[in-house]
């Protein structure tokens, strides 16, 4: 079976992505596993190869020509440009810029309908900015919520992935998926709702199956300290989060909750659970990047298509310096790849 085709979106070209991009292309890991396609300018692709000395040569492409499955050299990377009309020279590392923010967008959206046609086999996204992406006219806050528009999907998450290792005794890994996501934490309670909560144990379970967990062990955060103490700190405990975990519980779904945070997440880090929920995006990052904030993987869960990304941001305090660690990108390549193949039946 022929590797599959990773699309690498270069996210915000004033952030780190075209540094960790260029420096995760000569990762002997990523070659071995999948055929690499970077989704945004060569030029900027180039600046980054030569601004950091990386050993690679860009090698356009085309749209039509990535559905021909071209082979390249292992010192070549394949580029292929949807937003060619867009000026990108210029633009200055660690700034955010409008023109940036719609060039990201464009990648992105490119990306995500050849994976959808069957052109490239999953993607692996390097940040954006929220600012520069306003700025160039999106409608959206960012990857997830852009990619679900693409998609057409209306359930869906963001989860954080680490691997098996030394801070994750689940020999599977642990996600963690949030129910919530890009809003301000005034307007969390108000979102929660049954469905929602139970939407995305859901989510959290077919992902980890898929990852080969026979029947993933769910921990569902509470909302409140203390899980609410009953109503006495809040009750969306028992109005909310625990319907929902029984509405899984009654669908076969091996989930337990709500457990506060602060514990749920000391324990599944010793491999209680496979999987977690999280009401909103700090309560699961925070933990997460605490742990393993190198290796964590941002997985986009609900779509029809394989999405993956570093956990960092842009960066953009040390983007053009040459000291951004594509660490966090080499893990995302090899998780899209891993997924995509689990999707083939390879």
């Amino acid at each position: 079976m022929p590797l599959p085709m990773i699309g690498i979106t270069l996210g915000d070209v004033c952030g780190i992505g075209p540094e960790i991009v260029a420096k995760a292309l000569t990762v002997k890991a990523i070659r071995e596993v999948c055929q690499p396609v970077v989704v945004g300018s060569a030029e900027v692709l180039q600046d980054a190869i030569t601004r950091y000395g990386v050993p690679i040569q860009p090698r356009e492409t085309s749209l039509d020509q990535l559905g021909n499955r071209v082979t390249i050299d292992a010192n070549e990377a394949l580029v292929w440009n949807p937003a060619v009309d867009l000026q990108l020279s210029g633009l200055k590392p660690g700034e955010p810029n409008g023109i940036a923010g719609a060039a990201a967008e464009r990648y992105l959206r490119a990306a995500a309908k050849a994976a959808l046609a069957g052109t490239i086999d999953a993607i692996c996204t390097a940040p954006l900015h929220k600012k520069a992406l306003a700025a160039g006219g999106s409608r959206f806050p960012g990857h997830t919520e852009i990619l679900a528009d693409v998609a057409g999907v209306s359930q869906y998450a963001m989860m954080l992935y680490l691997p098996a290792g030394d801070n994750v005794q689940s020999p599977f890994g642990l996600g963690v998926a949030h129910t919530t996501l890009h809003t301000s934490i005034a307007s969390v309670p108000a979102m929660l709702t049954v469905s929602k909560v139970h939407q995305t144990i859901e989510l959290v379970h077919h992902f980890m199956k898929s990852l080969g967990v026979n029947q993933p062990r769910v921990g569902v955060c509470a909302l409140n300290p203390h899980a609410g103490e009953e109503g006495l700190f809040g009750s969306e405990e028992i109005q909310v989060i625990a319907p929902a975990i029984k509405r899984a519980v009654d669908d076969g779904i091996h989930a337990l909750g709500p457990i506060p945070a602060d514990a749920l997440f000391r324990i599944a880090f010793r491999g209680t659970f496979d999987g977690i929920v999280a009401m909103y995006h700090d309560q699961g990052h925070i933990a997460f990047k605490l742990i393993g904030a190198e290796q964590a993987v941002n997985v986009t869960l609900g779509l029809p298509i394989v999405r993956t990304s570093p956990s960092h941001g842009t960066a953009f305090d040390i983007a053009g310096k040459g000291i951004a660690n594509p660490e966090g990108m080499v893990a995302a390549i090899v998780l899209a790849a891993k997924l995509a193949q689990d999707r083939a039946g390879g």
